[in-house]
C-alpha cells in the first residue's frame, strides 16, 4: 500500500462535551455567514434567500471543515446523507458532502502515541519493531499505519479516534439538530430512519472484533479464487480499538487506468462477479465502494480487498427480490420489475401510471446493459450521465420521493460504486452473460 496522500494533521476532539461544543460552533460560524451574507445583500438593494446564504461559498467550506475534523459520526452521517439523498440536495451541499467522502484530517503524534498506550498499554512498542506515525490512509472512523511485528513481518494496523466509539449517539443527535435547523434536508423526506441507519451502522464499524470476524470470513470465502487478495487477521495485535492484518503490497486501483484493456477488463470483470457472488451466494457483502477499498499489484493482477467495516449479511428475501428484478430486466417483463422493485423497496406502491412509465423508463436504462447485445463497454459511454439526468427530474417530482431501507440503498451503493470505477478504469465486461447466471 503505497503512495500515502498529503494528509492534513488535526487532533481529534474527545469527549462528548468537546465534540458537542465543535458542533455548537459550526452553528454559530454558519449563522454569523449568513448574516454577514444578507447585509451585504442588502446593501447591494438585493433580497437575501435563505438557501444561498446557508449555502455561501464561506458556509460551504466551514461545514466540510468542522465535519471533518470531527470524523467520527458527524463525517459519516454527511457520508450517508450523500449516499442517500444526494439527488434531492442542492449542489452546494452535495458539494460538501462529497469532499467529506474522500477527505479527513490525521491525528498529530501525541494524540497518536495515547491511542496506541489506550490500545496496547503503556509497554506497546514490545510488540512492534518498529510503527510508521504517518498513516497510509485517514477516514472517518479511525486511520491505517504500517508497521513490523519484532520478527519483521509487515502489518498494517487500523487505529480508532480516541472518543469516537462513546461520541456515536451524541454526534449524530447533533448532526440531526444541526441539518433541521439550517432547513437544507427537505422536509418531504423523514430523516429518522437515516438517523437510525447512521446509527447501527457506526456502532457496527467502531466495533473491529466484529470487522476481524468478517476479515476472516472473506478470506475463506475467496481463499480458491486467486484473483483476490484478502489481508490476513493478526489477533495477537487486534484489539477493541486497534485492527491488525497483514500488509499487502499494492497500488491505487486508479492505476489500472493505463493498464492495457484486457488488463482493466479482467479486473473489473472480477469486481462485478465478486459482488454477484456477495449478494446471491455469500449472502456477505462489503457494502463500502470507496475506491480506496481496492488496490491492484501490477506483478500478479490481483485485487487487494480492503475494509470490511461496512460488511453487512443480505436477507434472503432481499437476495430473492433482487434475482426476481434480474429475471424481470432480463426478460423485459415491466409489471414483474415494478413488483420486484416495490419487493425490495426500491419504490413505494400505489404509484399513478405517469410515475410508474417514468420510473420504468429509468430501470430500462439499467437493464439495457445486462441484455446486451454482447459486452458493456464503460469507456465513453454516457449511461451515468443520462441516470443521473432522469434521477434529477424523479427528484423534481415530490410524489416519487422515497428513501428505500437500508438493505437496499446499500446494495444499491455498492452496484453504483462499481459503476464509476469501471467507467474510471475504461472496461469492457461481458455483463449480460455475468447476469445470466444468476438470473
Amino acid at each position: 500500500m503505497t503512495d500515502r496522500p498529503d494528509l492534513r494533521i488535526r487532533a481529534v476532539p474527545e469527549g462528548r462535551f468537546a465534540r458537542a461544543r465543535r458542533m455548537g460552533g459550526l452553528a454559530t460560524g454558519l449563522a454569523s455567514g449568513m448574516a454577514l451574507g444578507g447585509a451585504q445583500a442588502l446593501l447591494k438593494g438585493q433580497r437575501p434567500r435563505l438557501p444561498e446564504l446557508m449555502l455561501s461559498p464561506g458556509n460551504v467550506a466551514r461545514m466540510a471543515d468542522r465535519l471533518s475534523e470531527m470524523r467520527g459520526a458527524a463525517m459519516k452521517l454527511g457520508q450517508l446523507l450523500s449516499m442517500e439523498a444526494g439527488d434531492l440536495l442542492p449542489p452546494e451541499l452535495e458539494a460538501v458532502l462529497a469532499r467529506l467522502r474522500a477527505d479527513a484530517h490525521v491525528m498529530p503524534p501525541k494524540q497518536l502515541k495515547q491511542v496506541l498506550e489506550t490500545a496496547y498499554g503503556a509497554e506497546f512498542r514490545r510488540l512492534f519493531r518498529s510503527f510508521d506515525t504517518r498513516p497510509l490512509a485517514a477516514a472517518s472512523i479511525g486511520q491505517v499505519h504500517r508497521a513490523l511485528t519484532p520478527e519483521g513481518v509487515p502489518l498494517a494496523v487500523k487505529l480508532q479516534y480516541p472518543g469516537v466509539a462513546g461520541a456515536i449517539d451524541s454526534d449524530l443527535d447533533n448532526a440531526a439538530a444541526l441539518i433541521r435547523w439550517s432547513g437544507l434536508w427537505p422536509a418531504e423526506l423523514d430523516i429518522g430512519p437515516l438517523m437510525a441507519e447512521a446509527r447501527r451502522q457506526l456502532h457496527e464499524e467502531a466495533d473491529y472484533a466484529r470487522e476481524g470476524r468478517a476479515l476472516a470470513r472473506f478470506g475463506d470465502l475467496l481463499a480458491e479464487d486467486d484473483r483476490f487478495v484478502v489481508p490476513r487477521l493478526d489477533p495477537d495485535r487486534t484489539r477493541p480499538a486497534a485492527l491488525a492484518m497483514s500488509f499487502e503490497p499494492s497500488e491505487p486501483v486508479e492505476r489500472l487506468a493505463d493498464a492495457p484493456p484486457e488488463i482493466r477488463d479482467r479486473a473489473v470483470t472480477a469486481l462485478i462477479e465478486l459482488c454477484l457472488r456477495e449478494l446471491f451466494e455469500f449472502r456477505l457483502m462489503q457494502t463500502d465502494p470507496n475506491f480506496a477499498n481496492y488496490r491492484w499489484r501490477p506483478e500478479t493482477g490481483q485485487i487487494v480487498l480492503l475494509d470490511f467495516g461496512a460488511t453487512r449479511e443480505i436477507s434472503e428475501e432481499m437476495a430473492e427480490g433482487y434475482r426476481a428484478l434480474l429475471r424481470a430486466g432480463l426478460g423485459g417483463d415491466p409489471d414483474a420489475t415494478m413488483r420486484a422493485l416495490e419487493r425490495i423497496g426500491f419504490i413505494r406502491p400505489g404509484l399513478s401510471e405517469r410515475h410508474r412509465a417514468t420510473i420504468l423508463d429509468m430501470a430500462g436504462m439499467g437493464f439495457a446493459i445486462l441484455r446486451g447485445p454482447g459486452p458493456f463497454d464503460f469507456r465513453g459511454n454516457d449511461f451515468a450521465e443520462r441516470v443521473r439526468a432522469r434521477g434529477m427530474e424523479i427528484g423534481n417530482e415530490r410524489e416519487l420521493w422515497h428513501i428505500p431501507p437500508a438493505e437496499t440503498l446499500f446494495l444499491q451503493r455498492k452496484i453504483g460504486g462499481l459503476y464509476l470505477l469501471a467507467t474510471r478504469l475504461g472496461a469492457c465486461v461481458e455483463i449480460p452473460a455475468l447476469a445470466a447466471r444468476y438470473a
